[in-house]
């Protein structure tokens, strides 16, 4: 195995270029040949997480098998444009939830452009544009009246209207990097532009569109994360439930009140706080989650309860150790990352204001 590129990783106090260079060995390490990254070897893969690894990879220079989780994912999508939401970890990917969640299949729209700018591969974005235009349909079929979007088709079929704050979060950011391919290959989509600007609306100002999960850390932050949210109004809804969610020295709290911090939800945080130019901030969080690296692996424990001092669950996640590489890419200037989640040359959509 090739030693990864880490010098855009190297972070005082986060990450030294040997443990950077063990992380991406540690992700590479349960990637199967076949592209396929699971959370870890024997447990389920999700398309969200098998992205958001990839993309550690690309941010580490390890392309070859970022290109080959790509792949997997144009090998394994349905007919329909949408993935499953769990395939097991085995020789037959047997699917373990027929469930089709509609942020695990949007995501693909942000690994994509993100391999794209840290390759700039024009083959490759060719091939993965039928791949990415038919997710992004599926997706916005779940759109409602009102701008969000239902999070879930039962596995019967069955459209779910309810939305997830931090799904459709998610799916903003996925649809502005959609634009943004499109826009690359010079293939208008004006009707995802008119989505993306209403979901945004509704993320902005229709609190009442979205289930109530006020109590989960990811519904705080994620709007920020996803771009819906920027300036003042981000620094605001960052400030307002800081105390809340974050246990100095600790992490980010996954659920309030449960004592259980959790490293993705930490260095998600810390992306978002690097977006709105919070980057001491965001070292702070990613300097406190280090109490779940695993040296032995490089990877990094799920979660920590702290009133019991105890790591739970029990599992090194390929997940949680790439949102920290692509955290620390983005404080380190890796040019890919911070175009994917600065936001700042991403395409908008229609103004949300227009939206009423």
């Amino acid at each position: 195995m090739t030693t990864p590129r880490t010098e855009h990783l190297v972070l005082p106090g986060v990450l030294t270029a040997e443990q950077a260079a063990a992380t991406v060995r540690g992700i590479l390490a349960v990637q199967r040949e076949d592209g396929a990254i699971p959370w870890f070897r024997g447990h389920h893969l999700d398309p969200w997480d098998h992205t958001e690894a990839a993309m550690a990879l690309d941010a580490a220079g390890e392309h070859e098998a970022a290109e080959r989780a790509y792949l997997w994912l144009a090998r394994h999508q349905n007919e329909d444009g949408s993935w499953y939401a769990a395939y097991a970890d085995g020789a037959h990917d047997e699917v373990t939830d027929r469930a089709r969640e509609s942020n695990f299949v949007a995501y693909i729209a942000v690994g994509v452009w993100h391999h794209y700018l840290s390759t700039g591969d024009d083959t490759f974005l060719d091939r993965m544009w039928p791949c990415v235009y038919a997710a992004v349909e599926w997706v916005l079929g779940l759109q409602q009246p009102g701008g969000q979007i239902g999070w879930r088709r039962d596995e019967d079929g069955t459209p779910t209207a309810e939305a997830l704050l931090t799904g459709s979060s998610s799916i903003h950011h996925a649809l502005r990097c959609a634009l943004a391919i499109a826009e690359q290959r010079e293939e208008a989509q004006p009707d995802w532009e008119l989505a993306a600007g209403a979901l945004r609306h509704a993320i902005r100002r229709h609190p009442e569109r979205f289930l109530d999960k006020d109590r989960y850390s990811m519904d705080w932050y994620y709007p920020v994360l996803g771009g819906a949210l920027t300036g003042a109004e981000a620094e605001a809804r960052i400030d307002g439930s800081w105390d809340r969610f974050v246990v100095p020295g600790l992490g980010v709290r996954c659920v309030v009140p449960n004592p259980w911090v959790t490293g993705g939800e930490s260095c998600e945080l810390a992306l978002a706080l690097w977006a709105v130019g919070e980057s001491d901030r965001a070292l702070e969080i990613l300097k406190s989650v280090q109490h779940l690296r695993d040296a032995e692996s490089g990877l990094y424990w799920t979660g920590y309860v702290f009133d019991d001092e105890a790591i739970w669950p029990r599992e090194l996640t390929t997940w949680t150790a790439g949102s920290l590489l692509l955290a620390v890419a983005a404080l380190g200037g890796h040019e890919a990352t911070c175009a994917v989640f600065g936001g700042t040359y991403l395409p908008a959509g229609l103004d949300p204001d227009c939206c009423r």
